[in-house]
């Protein structure tokens, strides 16, 4: 059976159609080329649990093909109209030579397959579309940045702005300062490409930013009062969030494409290959790395300690530590690891420092929560910031006196270096690789608002960039100790792994 993704918002439907079901066997008795599917739920995927309320699934039924797609703005505009889409009068785009993507093109999540294993999962492609859905002198769009920094913001700002203007033709642009709040509370800031010329070339963001500060009812108030149509949204997507902005556009009956570009720097987010600044913050902490190695090796028995940003998942660590070969012993969030003991790190920093003379430790941010809570005192686990992120101890600090304690009690002396570089990571402009990444997702973002996608996300998934419903990339992404990624730093460090006597711990104490 062939599948048509192409959007369903002029096509008739059988008369057996329902927003829950629809009867194969009345597909399957028709022109499959000729069927377009409606961009309400056909089928929904039972073991996914996050899935919001105005995403939806289609299946081929034969194959296994799903594809879970995003709204559009004729799911509840139906009469809206559409238009030639400017680029095709483009110069840059004559050379290419598909301009416009295929309604029937999509991307696989999953590429690594069995022969006779079902299609599975798809996301559309993103990209420009042959329609769109707002007229270039009708578009009055904004952008905000929320939460906290990252490498890049500035990217995607100022290719978001060039994108609207140079490929569609839009100039007026609205920068909302100071994060969600600023809808309602502060001024806004007229953004033209020279305005946003050079400030890819800085670390933060133009338009500065801030936590917490959401109300839907008052961001979509002003949304409306200032005649706005395109909102994107440059943060960590939460569904709360989001999403909410969408939903209560979508009950409005506005005609505002909402479009996310998700941001974290600590690599989190499901489903997409990578979120941007997370090359540039890997290439930043090998400098730290390198001053704790060369700390550590010129004195005598000396321990480097590097705390590095990873909340819940130690990805920044992980590939820190295969990129600068120095590190003897990473720790991540998803890796329990004890102190003292046979196997313990006591016991390997022993051993470590005896043969070579000094070791390095990298130590996520999130690692090892549980026992600084046990020594510095406890934090209540419903503290939180702002953005709603669980308030952390300081696991470097704790590691490092943990440490100085333990060679102080069997008569040994040690030099220890800590170095936290999180906020000198965070401040950096975005390096060569994440300017492109941030052009393509920025560009991408663009191509979907003007083509009438909203309430979704953009992001790179197995190297090709797609539209992304917004409660998959809210799922987070944690580093899996079984993969061969983490096999390679355990090979790389020859740490312990730990995991043998954790498990008899926990065998004893649940028996």
């Amino acid at each position: 059976m062939e599948l048509s993704l192409s959007s369903p918002h002029s096509a008739s439907l059988p008369l057996f159609y329902s927003h829950k079901s629809i009867l194969l066997p009345t597909i399957l008795n028709s022109n499959p080329k000729s069927i377009d599917f409606p961009s309400k739920t056909l089928f929904r995927r039972h073991n996914y649990k996050a899935q919001s309320s105005s995403s939806h699934t289609l299946l081929d039924d034969d194959d296994g093909f799903f594809l879970e797609d995003v709204p559009h703005l004729t799911d509840f505009l139906p009469d809206l109209p559409a238009y030639p889409n400017p680029l095709k009068n483009s110069q840059a785009y004559a050379v290419v030579k598909e301009t416009f993507v295929r309604p029937e093109v999509a991307v696989a999540q999953n590429i690594v397959v069995q022969r006779d294993s079902p299609r599975g999962v798809h996301f559309r492609r993103a990209g420009p579309r042959e329609k769109v859905y707002f007229k270039p002198e009708e578009v009055r769009a904004c952008v905000v940045t929320c939460g906290g920094l990252c490498p890049g913001i500035n990217t995607v700002i100022r290719e978001i702005v060039c994108g609207l203007n140079y490929m569609y033709g839009v100039d007026d642009i609205l920068g909302i300062e100071g994060g969600y709040k600023g809808f309602y509370s502060r001024n806004t800031l007229n953004l033209t490409p020279k305005v946003v010329n050079d400030i890819h070339k800085r670390g933060g963001t133009f338009i500065r930013t801030s936590r917490g500060g959401h109300d839907t009812h008052k961001i979509v108030d002003n949304i409306q009062d200032r005649g706005i149509n395109q909102v994107y949204i440059i943060e960590v997507m939460a569904p709360k969030r989001s999403s909410s902005i969408h939903e209560e556009v979508e009950r409005r009956c506005l005609q505002v494409a909402v479009a996310g570009i998700p941001k974290t720097i600590d690599n989190d987010i499901a489903v997409i290959d990578k979120s941007f600044g997370f090359d540039t913050a890997v290439e930043e902490a090998q400098r730290a790395i390198n001053a704790a190695h060369v700390e550590a090796e010129s004195v005598e028995n000396g321990v480097g300690i590097v705390k590095l940003m990873g909340r819940y998942s130690g990805f920044i660590a992980m590939y820190a530590t295969l990129a600068s070969r120095d590190v003897d012993c990473c720790l991540i969030p998803e890796s329990q690891f004890f102190l003292e003991g046979s196997g313990g790190l006591f016991e390997y920093i022993e051993e470590r420092i005896k043969e070579n003379g000094h070791m390095v430790i990298v130590i996520a941010e999130g690692a090892g929560q549980e026992y600084v809570s046990q020594s510095m005192g406890a934090v209540d686990e419903r503290d939180r910031d702002a953005s709603g992120n669980r308030l952390l101890l300081d696991v470097g600090l704790w590691l490092s006196e943990k440490i100085k304690d333990h060679f102080t009690n069997i008569h040994k002396t040690i030099n220890m270096k800590y170095i936290d570089p999180t906020y000198m990571i965070r401040a950096i402009p975005s390096n060569a690789s994440d300017n492109i990444y941030c052009t393509l997702l920025a560009h991408s973002a663009v191509h979907g608002a003007m083509a009438g996608y909203t309430g979704f996300t953009v992001g790179q998934v197995n190297s090709r960039h797609a539209y992304i419903p917004i409660a998959r990339v809210t799922e987070t992404n944690t580093v899996k100790l079984t993969d061969r990624t983490w096999a390679r730093v355990l090979a790389s460090t020859n740490q312990p792994t730990f995991t043998e006597v954790i498990g008899s711990f926990q065998g004893i104490s649940s028996g």
